[in-house]
């Protein structure tokens, strides 16, 4: 069996390749500095899902005996072969002869250098500030005590909340934290610097592990019908049961490609973190054949991406923290009065079409959207209404085509919303430990709120 250090073949090497089982260089290890013609004699078939590439190029294949389609690889960190299409594929690899002429179009993506980047708002959003350096203080940079996510890549970085690395210090490994206030370090860090590659580092000092990505697929629009739940690259959903059959998606962590042939071939958009009551909006309802994870460094151009999704709060229990319950105080039901409802679409307009046929408005609020604010007490169910755009919901439109040549474009659509409708979102209150906090929901909830350690909603 493999140990947790990994096989190695060679404790030095002029040429070495250390494959992980899990992005990020985490998990199980294989090391190499010679040929390896089949990976499953190590029991590492299939399962590398980053590696780390030292001195000569690599080449990796996805049969044994370098056979299949195959990738050379530079010196340098790889996160994730997910971008290559190598993630959990790899099952050959041997060094390049350094004369050897290998043309572009066999070379991975260039490897990442060792980075951390910090956003003034959770969920990577707001001004930002990189460094692939140590920084003693951070008010230069305009983010001091201001920064509330943080994406690490490539090496560890030690993150502090006074300058010069004191005060309270605490080690994160490559990732993407969408909240540093699971941590307690959300508005408190002044400094930032690498950890060297052999520093050992006790467990107290890392910050819970980041999460990985993670899309849904649901069967209807609006989040409804049957699901399907992935954090891997799928090249073919037929085997889950979920081939052209998603209606409506959510996003979570990192962005994720979508492709509506197989093999991630035809065409292909990226979802960003969020929520997609309608894929029909991007052309993909009952479409999508493949879908991966989208490379934290990879280039995309804006005609890639979806349409703008609806924010949604990840509320997955990060590493090991603490939960707790607390009371529910106050849920109301905030249903739409009548009125008008819009939005905006990308879609292919016909020169001749009939009449949108739009669906009926979706209750599609944010779960877990924390206000961060004090809000008022208050006991029981009641119902609220709220005319107009209601806060979470969005729809997408089926348009039948009369024929004539298509063109793409954003298109504002509205909709009469008529009164009585199912609830739009649930607003609940819930105390814990003497504070109350303000949510959104898509369902009405129980007597309690799973929470972690600074009240935040978890699963």
């Amino acid at each position: 069996m493999l140990a947790v250090a990994g096989v190695v073949f060679a404790a030095q090497a002029a040429a070495q390749a250390t494959f992980y089982e899990h992005e990020g260089f985490a998990g199980r290890t294989l090391t190499a500095s010679k040929q390896v013609p089949a990976f499953e004699r190590y029991g590492f078939n299939d399962r590398a899902s980053s590696v780390v590439v030292v001195g000569d190029r690599w080449e990796v294949c996805q049969d044994a005996g370098f056979n299949g389609p195959c990738v050379v690889l530079r010196q340098g960190r790889y996160p994730s072969l997910a971008a290559m299409g190598l993630n959990d594929r790899v099952s050959s690899a041997r060094i390049v002869s350094r004369n050897a002429r290998v043309d572009d179009d066999r070379l991975a993506p260039a490897p990442v250098a060792a980075q951390v980047t910090f956003y003034e708002r959770e969920g990577f959003d707001g001004r930002s500030f990189t460094t692939a350096g140590q920084v003693a203080n951070l008010r230069r940079s305009g983010l001091n005590d201001r920064a509330a996510s943080v994406v690490v890549v490539g090496d560890r970085y030690e993150v502090c909340v006074d300058a010069r690395f004191r005060g309270r210090c605490v080690v994160l490994r490559p990732g993407r934290y969408a909240s540093l206030a699971a941590m307690g370090l959300n508005d408190r860090i002044s400094s930032v610097r690498a950890v060297a590659s052999n520093a050992r580092i006790g467990d107290d000092r890392y910050a819970p592990a980041p999460l990985t990505g993670q899309v849904t697929f649901y069967e209807r629009e609006g989040f409804d019908g049957r699901s399907f739940t992935t954090e891997e690259q799928i090249a073919n959903l037929r085997r889950s049961g979920f081939n052209d059959r998603a209606s409506s998606a959510v996003v979570l962590g990192v962005q994720y490609e979508v492709c509506d042939d197989a093999g991630f071939r035809g065409r292909c958009v990226v979802l960003r973190p969020g929520r997609y009551p309608s894929l029909a909006a991007m052309g993909l309802n009952d479409r999508v054949s493949s879908v991966r994870a989208v490379a934290a460094n990879a280039r995309i151009g804006d005609d890639r991406y979806a349409p703008a999704p609806v924010p949604v709060y990840d509320s997955r229990r990060r590493g090991g923290e603490r939960l707790y319950e607390a009371n529910v105080t106050s849920a109301r039901a905030v249903l739409a009065t009548s009125g008008q409802r819009c939005w905006v679409e990308r879609e292919e307009v016909a020169q001749e079409r009939s009449k949108a046929n739009v669906p009926g408005a979706i209750a599609g609020a944010i779960i877990g959207g924390i206000l961060g604010h004090q809000v008022g007490g208050g006991t029981g169910k009641d119902i609220a209404t709220v005319g107009g755009v209601v806060a979470g919901a969005a729809v997408g439109a089926n348009v039948g085509r009369n024929g004539g040549q298509a063109t793409t474009q954003d298109v504002q659509r509205c909709e009469n919303v008529p009164g009585g409708a199912q609830p739009a979102y649930w607003d609940v209150t819930y105390n814990f430990r003497g504070q109350d906090h303000r949510v959104q929901m898509a369902t009405a909830p129980g007597t309690t709120i799973t929470v972690n350690e600074q009240g935040e909603p978890r699963q």
